[in-house]
């Protein structure tokens, strides 16, 4: 078998999709590991449970850099010290520059949670809600200059149940994105 394709997963809060990333690397046919799992803020949730696999934690505080450039230099940087070959954000909350974008182009997946085309940037729940959908769902893309606009690798739809909350929709979508990431990541990989 040929060496495991190392993957750094960059996040801004608790790490779910990440810890699910991870895990699914652990077993079965994954092509890829987890190298590094790096946050925008260090009360991020996610350190913690990334640290409690094993897995090295950095923190580049996008609050200590003077505008996006400089923070996107110093992540660009992490990344590429960290080793891996393909970035997967997981619940990162930042735009990042066209640069950063360019840099990484072909090497950065990110996970959304609707069915895009639709309900591109925040708010998606309360979005789909609002425009009386019956579905909803989750799309892994690979990342590009337009916000959520990248190729679509993959996707799984999430029914609106009547009476449905943002948060009840939320949580739902979010047990399809564990299940759907670490999926189209090893196929990716597999590429």
């Amino acid at each position: 078998m040929s060496a495991l394709l190392p993957v750094a997963v960059v996040i801004s809060g608790r790490g779910s999709n990440m810890e699910a990333i991870a895990r699914a690397s652990l077993v079965g046919a994954s092509r890829y590991r987890v190298v590094r799992v790096i946050a925008d803020r260090d009360s991020a949730g996610g350190l913690a449970r990334a640290a409690a696999l094993g897995i090295p934690t950095s923190v580049v505080p996008v609050k200590q850099f003077a505008d996006r450039s400089s923070f996107d230099a110093a992540l660009a940087a992490e990344l590429e010290a960290s080793g891996a070959r393909l970035v997967a954000l997981a619940g990162f909350m930042r735009i990042l520059s066209a640069e950063f974008v360019q840099s990484f182009e072909g090497r950065l997946l990110n996970i959304h949670p609707s069915l895009l085309p639709k309900y591109k940037g925040l708010d998606t729940h309360a979005r789909a809600i609002e425009a009386g959908d019956t579905m909803s769902g989750c799309s892994v893309h690979v990342v590009t200059e337009e916000l959520d606009a990248g190729a679509i690798l993959g996707q799984l739809e999430v029914p609106i149940e009547a009476g449905d909350t943002p948060t009840s929709l939320e949580q739902r979508i979010l047990v399809a994105e564990h299940e759907l990431y670490p999926r189209i990541l090893s196929e990716f990989v597999r590429r």
